[in-house]
């Protein structure tokens, strides 16, 4: 007779609680505990998880390249603008009135308005020196994609004309 003991206590691969020692557990399943694999419903759990976090991170992406692309925007409207008020009054003297135009095959639209600039603070009982130089208000306001709010740009800034040049009032 054979002294062995089997590995583990219970049926064995023959059924009769003695032979190789592979023992299957008692429990009903084919396999041994540290064969089994994964259950369906934890692969399911598991893609659901996986799915619903690509979608936060695709979307958070798609919300960062709109973030960037809006800044990309502004930034070049803020150029146009740099550009747009350097010209005002280069070669041609500044004039009050108003201009428009658009850029970039039409994407920035821009208006120009000069007007004579008063200060506010100056008391009317003091003396008027028509040699004086004079102030203009040059308004530049700049909008792309549909002008809504985010998609304007506006720029105020005074300019001095000399005395003896016409500014038209």
């Amino acid at each position: 007779m054979n002294n062995r003991e089997p590995a583990t206590r219970g049926a064995t691969a023959e059924g009769n609680g003695r032979g190789t020692g592979f023992c299957f557990p008692v429990s009903g399943s084919r396999f041994p505990v540290a064969q089994r694999g994964y259950t369906l419903i934890e692969v399911i759990v598991a893609f659901a998880l996986l799915a619903a976090a690509l979608t936060l991170l695709l979307g958070s992406l798609s919300g960062a390249a709109r973030q960037v692309r809006n800044s990309a925007d502004a930034g070049r409207a803020a150029l146009h603008a740099q550009s747009l008020m350097a010209q005002v009054g280069v070669g041609v003297p500044v004039k009050p009135g108003s201009r428009n135009g658009e850029l970039d095959n039409g994407r920035y639209r821009w208006a120009l308005q000069v007007q004579r600039w008063d200060d506010p603070a100056r008391r009317a009982d003091l003396p008027f020196d028509p040699a004086a130089p004079t102030l203009l208000e040059v308004r530049l306001g700049i909008e792309w994609g549909d002008g809504g709010p985010g998609q304007r740009l506006l720029l105020r800034t005074l300019r001095i004309v000399p005395p003896g040049v016409d500014t038209g009032g």
